[in-house]
């Protein structure tokens, strides 16, 4: 539709320019005359320009003429270690978080980064795509930062998405925020699967708007349903001002051989906090 009234703009405004100077050069002296066509012929592209400028705001020109941008800089390079501190600056003192911290209800969550301390040298992890391909800079350079409820029932994760994970340039590949919900939603559903072991069942991707590369982005959990060795989960991409991008569902299941692996190093990796305390027990300074 929108399409289709961009041409006729386009085909329209050139007439209209053609036949205001043909009446004006008719009517009035030459000298004028040129004077007007002209002014009708800017009022006629300004027409044109506004009328596509609505059918097309910024955020479709930025996809269709994305900013240039350098490729991902080595991990172990000068430049590669100080844009990974300077992100991991930018994340923790982001405003979208300290005003989570300083809601009321504050202390009914807790904060935790998963994964941030495993050896990356170690070879499982340097196979596994989060953890070692994709864990560079202009990637997901710096482990989430993510807020859970204490009962586990919703959860929160800020990620930043760099220029190095796009399919259209400037555009987040479709895919990888596919794998970035499900391994939000698996966390949140290992955690209410009685033995923390758990694979995914059923995904299902509802996309609303691309997402942008190079900035930061909210994947916020919910749990839906809980019954044996089922968890339902729902989940979202949003910005940092709560606007939608992606929707999922999804549906983990617990394999019947998960009392066979140990769930230890699953909850270290996850970033459960310890327990609290028993009550007239002081935790440690």
């Amino acid at each position: 539709m929108s399409s289709h009234i961009a041409r006729r703009v386009l085909r329209v405004a050139p007439r209209l320019a053609r036949a205001a100077s043909s009446e004006v050069s008719n009517t009035a002296a030459p000298s004028r005359g040129t004077g007007l066509r002209t002014a009708l012929a800017l009022t006629a592209v300004g027409a044109t320009a506004y009328g596509l400028g609505s059918l097309y705001p910024p955020e479709v020109i930025t996809i269709l003429f994305p900013r240039h941008a350098p490729p991902p800089l080595p991990v172990n390079s000068p430049e590669g270690i100080a844009q990974t501190q300077a992100l991991e600056k930018d994340m923790l003192e982001l405003d979208y978080l300290q005003k989570l911290r300083r809601q009321d209800t504050a202390n009914e969550w807790y904060e935790t980064r998963p994964f941030s301390n495993i050896d990356p040298t170690l070879p499982q992890i340097q196979n596994h795509l989060i953890l070692g391909a994709l864990r560079a800079p202009g990637r997901l350079a710096v482990p989430p930062i993510v807020r859970a409820r204490k009962d586990e029932t919703e959860a929160l994760a800020v990620i930043h998405v760099g220029r190095g994970l796009c399919g259209h340039d400037g555009i987040v590949h479709g895919g990888l925020l596919a794998m970035l919900l499900d391994e939000a939603s698996a966390r949140l559903a290992l955690l209410n699967l009685p033995s923390h072991v758990g694979v995914t069942a059923h995904l299902r991707m509802d996309y609303k708007r691309p997402v942008h590369a190079g900035r930061f982005i909210v994947l916020r959990t919910k749990l839906r349903e809980k019954k044996g060795r089922k968890v339902a989960v729902e989940a979202t991409v949003e910005d940092l001002d709560g606007t939608v991008y992606v929707h999922s569902s999804s549906v983990f299941v617990e394999p019947k051989y998960a009392k066979m692996l140990g769930s230890g190093e699953v909850l270290k990796a996850l970033g459960v906090p310890p327990p609290d305390p028993a009550p007239g027990l002081v935790k440690d300074a």
